[in-house]
């Protein structure tokens, strides 16, 4: 068994006219393996945050289920850590108060010295020595991205659910701050589920990227090996040979689906049973799942 599953989950929302449910997307079937880094791609109302947040348990699938380690997982827990784009840390905190937070809901019987040491160990590993007692108010938005991203592993949690970290961050800095995720996770190995819109991430990050059709009724299309090896850097991942054809086939499935939504059927990537199609370009060929 797969150390996440997500089951067949689709979401509905109320349709604004009134009439009936609109459908988010549908059927939803990811099987996670311990430690492994999967990351989300499709434009813009297909469903990607909101099956984020169906497995954080922030929001209720209308059918299907998320199973961790064995277990259905329903509601929010210390088990699945969210770190949003909008940095959600509490403003009259200062950093070391914001990551001993979570770390003391993590561990409670440790002691004030046991969390003191891990919070310095985390603000340490993301560049934030020296700036401990700083509220955020104080701080760039590539710093406070890194006090989230210390305080989702300082509790070392099953799953680290990454909604679009980057995305309020400038160029230069969301490239160092990568290379730091990069640097955490080798780690850490913690099992990962992010969603972006920025392809090159997508690639430098991942084991596995998957690609969503357009909604309503959005899909998993196609599941896309990352068969560039680790470790990976900025300065090296765009030098093996499968980075421009990973990265042209993901382009090429974006754009085909910013002209025609999801109305092309198979067309468009998905097999004839419905299942993903699976693409490695270390075989050269499309398998369906």
């Amino acid at each position: 068994m797969s150390f996440l599953q997500i089951d067949h989950v689709s979401k509905s929302f109320p349709n604004p006219s009134g009439e009936g449910q609109v459908c988010i997307f549908k059927d939803a079937t990811i099987k996670i393996e311990k430690g492994e880094f999967v990351t989300v791609i499709g434009h813009s109302g297909c469903g990607k945050s909101t099956l984020l947040n169906i497995i954080a348990g922030l929001e209720t699938p209308t059918e299907g289920g998320i199973i961790l380690n064995g277990r259905e997982a329903s509601g929010p827990g210390l088990d699945r850590m969210v770190v949003f784009q909008n940095f959600a840390l509490m403003p009259w905190m200062t950093v070391f108060e914001n990551i001993a937070l979570a770390v003391r809901s993590a561990y409670q019987d440790w002691s004030a010295a046991q969390v003191t040491a891990h919070v310095n160990k985390y603000i340490a590993l993301v560049g934030l020595k020296g700036a401990e007692n700083k509220r955020p108010i104080a701080l760039s938005g590539g710093m406070k991205q890194r006090v989230g991203l210390a305080r989702a592993f300082s509790i070392e949690p099953k799953v680290l659910l990454l909604d679009e970290p980057f995305a309020q961050i400038d160029a230069l800095t969301r490239g160092v701050i990568q290379e730091e995720l990069i640097q955490m996770w080798n780690t850490s190995r913690n099992t990962v589920f992010m969603v972006t819109h920025d392809v090159d991430e997508a690639i430098l990050l991942s084991d596995r990227i998957l690609l969503m059709t357009n909604g309503p009724e959005a899909r998993i299309a196609e599941m896309v090996h990352v068969s560039v090896p680790r470790p990976r850097s900025r300065e090296t991942v765009i030098e093996h040979p499968h980075y421009y054809k990973i990265r042209n086939h993901i382009i090429h499935f974006l754009v085909r689906h910013a002209k025609h939504g999801s109305s092309e059927g198979t067309a468009s990537g998905s097999s004839t049973n419905g299942d993903p199609v699976i693409v490695n370009f270390e075989q050269d060929a499309l398998a369906t799942h």
